[in-house]
């Protein structure tokens, strides 16, 4: 993958919002979303799932179970994706993966396949390729939503939620929009990637 430089992200330059704060502004600015892209990027490897079905299956290794439910999401998110496509908008996200892969990536590519499937692109970038751009701290969990505003995703130790530091400098927005954009166009389609390393998902 080339270089591609980080852009600086301070979080003094951005106002916190609390969880409940942050999914109401992040619905507001994505309705109002027109005639532009939003993107999403996934550095975790693990997130603390407490309302899904899905993962609750496969925690418990019933594989079958948890496809099924996955399964059942893919009329929803084509919507969804629908809904936005009207609006001239589509969500992309990039996942940057870890080997050997954890249990709750190898469940979130099957559940994020879905999602590509279905209206949602989505492409993978090995953590190795990127491991020159971090230095000691990983990449940040982010969205840019419409090239309005920019949330970096805030988690507490146990991976749960807590809430977002909101940036709406437009010049930062732009930039960690491009940066996404452009790792998004160096990785991989989640469906070749999930069909050659995720196990049980093998030829």
């Amino acid at each position: 993958m080339h270089d591609i430089p980080v852009p600086p992200l301070d979080p003094a330059q951005g106002d916190w919002l609390e969880l409940d704060d942050y999914l109401d502004d992040f619905d507001l600015h994505y309705e109002q979303t027109r005639n532009r892209d939003s993107w999403k990027l996934e550095r975790k490897q693990y997130f603390k799932e407490s309302n899904s079905p899905s993962w609750n299956a496969f925690y418990r290794g019933d594989l079958a179970e948890a496809e099924r439910l996955l399964k059942d999401e893919a009329q929803a998110l084509r919507e969804a994706a629908e809904e936005a496509a009207s609006r001239g908008s589509v969500f992309h996200r990039v996942r940057i993966t870890e080997q050997p892969l954890t249990p709750y990536v190898q469940w979130e590519l099957r559940s994020l396949r879905v999602r590509s499937e279905n209206g949602g692109p989505v492409r993978v970038v090995p953590a190795a390729a990127v491991s020159h751009l971090e230095g000691e701290q990983p990449l940040p969990e982010l969205v840019v939503l419409g090239g309005r505003v920019l949330y970096q995703v805030m988690y507490t130790e146990e991976s749960v939620p807590r809430g977002a530091i909101r940036f709406t400098d437009p010049a930062s927005v732009e930039r960690w929009e491009r940066f996404i954009a452009d790792l998004f166009a160096a990785g991989e389609d989640i469906t070749s990637y999930v069909e050659r390393e995720v196990v049980g998902d093998r030829g």
